[in-house]
């Protein structure tokens, strides 16, 4: 069946979703077009709300529309553990386990050449400046167990090692290539307390 011109493209700009396939961009595409045009507008202008107002945290890097984050301007969390996170949304699966009350600080990816992306692309002098100010006691690396996270803790613990005393990396618990943001609470809450420091 042929879609009509406007209706072809709503369904291919839904597929541009990541993990969006053809059949799951036309359910979202007559969803839209079964909703009334109020709430048609409330969805467009939330997203550009959210596109105008939210920007990275000049202190960790996490995406949030006040600067310093809420993280960041939360005076009870614990000022001397920073946990180091590849993406804003990793940040957030942590935070679903109300299990870790320390700082964070997001790279903004994973070291990847085949990528073109090296440690000058990643939030890393942010990170170094942070470690240097700060009275730290640890480091904990939460990156994926994927090629490209082993590599980045690899090079973040040489580049951290003369300058903090305890780095450690999530524990057990999480399957060898995984993804965080697709972890389950209580994996990550697993993962977090079974950390082991990176010799």
């Amino acid at each position: 069946m042929k879609y009509t011109r406007p209706l072809l493209k709503l369904i291919e700009e839904f597929q541009k979703f990541p993990g969006v396939g053809p059949k799951s961009a036309q359910r979202m595409a007559f969803h839209v077009l079964n909703k009334n045009i109020k709430d048609v507008e409330e969805l467009s202008k939330t997203i550009i709300e959210a596109k105008t107002q939210i920007k990275k945290c000049s202190t960790c890097q996490n995406l949030s529309a006040l600067d310093p984050c809420e993280i960041c301007s939360n005076t009870s969390r614990d000022l001397g553990t920073i946990c180091l996170v590849s993406e804003p949304r990793d940040l957030l699966a942590i935070e679903r386990t109300n299990g870790f009350k320390g700082m964070y600080h997001v790279l903004g990816g994973l070291i990847s050449p085949i990528d073109g992306i090296g440690p000058e692309q990643l939030a890393i002098k942010d990170l170094l400046q942070r470690v240097g100010k700060n009275n730290l006691h640890e480091v904990i690396l939460a990156l994926d167990t994927s090629t490209e996270g082993e590599a980045t803790t690899l090079y973040l613990h040489r580049i951290l090692s003369p300058i903090c005393t305890k780095i450690t990396r999530l524990g057990f618990g999480l399957p060898v290539g995984s993804e965080l943001e697709y972890a389950d609470e209580l994996t990550l809450t697993r993962a977090l307390e079974n950390r082991t420091e990176i010799i």
